[in-house]
């Protein structure tokens, strides 16, 4: 839901940058007294809107997708900006990276799983609307970091707690391994683009999507099991299809965000949350924020097709990589 205050700023915002994109084509540049003024880029941000709902969080992707949207269509209005580069230079689940769960509570979905699930799922409908609208997407930006010197998973928007990787960060890994093109990709309990445009991910199942991508001797599957509410829910077989492989053998590898994998807040939990963690306790956390492999073998392709079965909890990401 937004608010009248909100719609209103949000109105004001189009037609500002409406207006400056027609300045930039067709108004004045007061530095060279001649009409027009160059483009090599558009950028602007796009910020989703979680809450606090009985006492679990729950997020909300349409705000950030709309924002997105919109950007998207005004460049391709317009002939003159219709083919520069688009960049998304904040692109987050809500627009305070400073401001840490013991203030906005809301934002106590960073430390886990749920900042990870959303993240898969919300930029891969970016390319989802870059295909929808022909925009020329080059790319989008997290704006988290690393705050120093603060309590250990205080909840800041950030990658990293006191040096030691948080689970978002591992899915930024997986995207790392996605080189190539992006493959055709499909499943049958992905919500639909508008659906989640709408209404974000609010019905009873939960969004287990995909993404692919092909390289010369590599593919790699990203999947998720992603739903708004931050409730305990059932864990699921995604059946991973994967068709027109061009060789016999391949290396295959499955890395996995989990409560017990490339999870590092939930061993600090185990842990006792401590706020002064020995250095045994450091390496310990250290080592369980990397991004795990939950299985490496090698496996015989028959009629260029293998399927593989990934077990998925609520709120979890896999990354089936193929090498040949």
């Amino acid at each position: 839901m937004v608010s009248i205050s909100q719609e209103h700023e949000a109105k004001e915002l189009r037609k500002w940058t409406n207006d400056f994109i027609k300045h930039c084509i067709s108004g004045t540049n007061y530095a060279t007294g001649k009409i027009g003024s160059p483009m090599d880029a558009i950028l602007f941000h796009a910020k989703g809107s979680p809450k606090l709902v009985d006492g679990a969080v729950r997020m909300n992707m349409a705000p950030q997708l709309n924002d997105i949207q919109t950007g998207f269509n005004m460049a391709m209005s317009y002939p003159e900006t219709k083919e520069l580069p688009l960049i998304i230079g904040e692109s987050d689940p809500e627009g305070c990276a400073a401001c840490g769960m013991a203030t906005n509570p809301e934002n106590a979905y960073r430390n886990g799983t749920m900042y990870s699930s959303y993240t898969a799922a919300s930029f891969a409908r970016k390319y989802l609307l870059a295909d929808k609208t022909k925009a020329n997407f080059l790319g989008a930006v997290s704006w988290s970091f690393e705050f120093e010197n603060q309590p250990w998973f205080y909840g800041f928007r950030d990658l990293a707690t006191n040096g030691v990787d948080k689970p978002v960060l591992n899915v930024f890994r997986m995207f790392g391994m996605m080189t190539g093109t992006r493959l055709a990709a499909e499943s049958n309990r992905m919500y639909p683009l508008e659906e989640v445009i709408k209404s974000s991910v609010r019905g009873a199942q939960s969004d287990i999507g995909v993404l692919a991508t092909k390289d010369k001797k590599s593919a790699a599957i990203m999947v998720w099991n992603y739903h708004d509410d931050d409730k305990p829910g059932v864990t699921e077989t995604a059946n991973v299809t994967i068709e027109n492989i061009p060789v016999k053998k391949v290396n295959l590898t499955v890395y996995i965000i989990d409560k017990e994998n490339s999870n590092s807040y939930e061993v600090w939990k185990k842990m006792g949350s401590p706020q002064n963690p020995t250095p045994q306790q450091i390496n310990t956390l250290e080592e369980s924020g990397k991004l795990k492999s939950i299985s490496t073998k090698k496996i015989k392709i028959t009629s260029g097709k293998t399927i593989l079965p990934v077990q998925l909890e609520r709120q979890a990401v896999a990354l089936v990589k193929l090498d040949w």
